[in-house]
């Protein structure tokens, strides 16, 4: 392999969002920090988040209140330390994000506005109207900007880690214009995101590609929860449009779920009824789509007061209007789509993973937060609490970017040849929509793994030679651990859910599905 150009950082973290830049602020005020973002600033799920984020501060909350309930969805596997580690973190992530500017709704006087969301027993949830995540993500780029020990580098994607036995000293990238091209680091961030588009309906935006998970896993770190996949019960359904996320917070203002005959029916399904958490929606809406074999059901607004509506989801509402639809007068079609990855890779309270110099925070890690099921509005506050420890202990860590002597090797595959990649990317997103979706069988899954394994084997001879290539093989990497998990645990606990093994197994499951490349020590 020829010789690759390199920079050397004393901190690199991999991503732009909440997670990313709330790490490579706070490593940047102690440490020289180099951020690479897969796209532009805009492009990270964050931009895309509506609802808001989960903090203990209103009159009758506290932190306890709050470790509680996310404790109570987590579904048995939520880490309690964690748990109240993180929430208590949250408090102090508003205050720094007020102090820099942060523009969030206020009732009459200077009281934060705070909602309601499914799971949560009262409302905590900051917003900004119905784009909640555009306003964390200008504030942070702002703060970010001023920073004169943080570089930032866009449309740069990471291909692979730099290992060294058990140790990671960086990462390969490519730019256009630059191709491959070597980052020494001391230290490792992982804030990559998600894996949604993965899945054939998914409310992600394209980034969504699983490329930290899949890379993480070559090098040898520890993955967990890959079976915990959330799908999100309320996105907009208008056939052969993109899939627009109809906020859970619309249900905690009063919106209500039915089918086509205009029946309410999540009170006979959970006690919670529209509030109950996501899995249950979604499973519910499923149902209820299979008995009458529709393609949606419908969220209906029409009994909430039209200037709160319009004032409170403007976003939505702009976006309904684009098809027609008038959420004060029309019931709006939804169905469920891929939202969140809650399993990833395995992190403890500082972010730190397996691997030594290798950090992951935000949608890219399993942090024992989410458990086998996300609360709504918790990945904001996992983010900005976890990125910014991220960021504190790599900064702090005392670890110098090494040269190796040795070129550094990339382990995912470049692909040549007259090989579809826009056919085979489909065939994957509808096979894990059919067979890893929302409800699964053993007969399902093992089918699954068994196309998985003749895709991976179609590429593995072949070149790739840009990011195209390389996100769909991250892609089919991470559609094949999620179906390997989803197969292994024999029960359904949280937002994995076996047809054939309908119920809890405490006896067994209950404890975390970690999984680590084939040979790894």
């Amino acid at each position: 392999m020829r010789e690759l150009p390199s920079k050397t950082t004393e901190v690199l973290v991999v991503g732009g969002g909440v997670a990313g830049l709330s790490a490579a602020i706070t490593a940047s005020e102690s440490a020289d920090t180099l951020a690479l973002l897969k796209g532009g600033r805009q492009e990270t799920a964050t931009a895309w988040a509506q609802g808001g984020m989960a903090v203990a501060w209103g009159a009758d909350d506290r932190p306890e209140l709050h470790a509680r309930d996310t404790l109570s969805v987590a579904a048995g596997l939520g880490d309690p330390e964690v748990t109240d580690s993180v929430v208590r973190g949250g408090r102090e992530v508003l205050d720094r994000w007020l102090d820099w500017g942060g523009q969030f709704d206020h009732e009459e006087g200077k009281r934060l506005s705070l909602a309601r969301e499914g799971g949560h027993s009262v409302a905590r949830i900051i917003h900004s109207g119905d784009r909640t995540g555009q306003e964390i993500q200008r504030l942070l780029q702002h703060q970010a900007a001023g920073m004169p020990r943080l570089s930032v580098l866009e449309h740069t994607f990471v291909v692979d880690l730099i290992t060294e036995g058990d140790a990671v000293r960086g990462a390969i990238a490519w730019a256009p214009g630059r191709g491959l091209f070597a980052v020494w680091a001391g230290s490792t961030i992982l804030c990559t995101g998600g894996a949604g588009q993965v899945y054939r309906e998914t409310t992600n935006p394209p980034a969504a590609t699983g490329d930290g998970l899949a890379m993480a896993y070559r090098a040898g770190a520890v993955l967990s929860g890959m079976e915990f996949v959330q799908f999100h019960p309320t996105v907009l359904y208008v056939a052969g449009m993109s899939r627009v996320l109809i906020s859970e917070v619309a249900r905690g203002e009063g919106a209500v779920l039915r089918n086509r005959k205009g029946e309410r029916f999540m009170p006979t399904e959970h006690p919670d009824a529209e509030l109950a958490p996501r899995d249950v929606v979604s499973r519910s809406i499923v149902r209820q789509l299979s008995s009458v074999r529709d393609t949606h059901v419908y969220l209906d607004m029409r009994d909430l007061p039209e200037d709160t509506v319009r004032e409170r989801f403007p976003g939505i509402d702009q976006a309904c209007r684009e098809f027609g639809i008038d959420i004060t007068k029309d019931m709006i079609p939804v169905h469920p789509a891929c939202h969140y990855m809650i399993g990833g890779i395995a992190t403890d309270e500082h972010a730190r993973t397996s691997l030594d110099g290798l950090y992951a925070c935000g949608e890219s890690a399993s942090s024992g937060l989410h458990g086998a099921n996300r609360m709504g509005s918790n990945s904001l506050l996992e983010g900005g609490v976890l990125g910014h420890r991220a960021g504190l202990d790599a900064a702090g860590s005392g670890r110098v970017p090494v040269l190796s002597a040795d070129e550094p090797v990339i382990s995912a595959r470049r692909v040549l040849g007259d090989l579809d990649l826009g056919d085979l990317d489909n065939a994957l997103r509808s096979l894990m929509w059919r067979l890893v979706g929302i409800e699964r069988d053993g007969a399902g899954l093992g089918a699954a793994l068994e196309r998985l394994a003749l895709w991976n084997q179609v590429l593995a001879s072949r070149e790739f030679g840009d990011p195209s290539g390389w996100m769909l093989a991250n892609k089919l990497l991470v559609g094949d651990l999620i179906a390997r998990a989803a197969l292994e645990r024999t029960e359904s606990r949280g937002t994995h859910f076996r047809r054939d093994f309908d119920g809890l197994d405490d006896e067994q499951w209950r404890c975390d599905l970690d999984i680590m490349r084939p040979g790894t020590p």
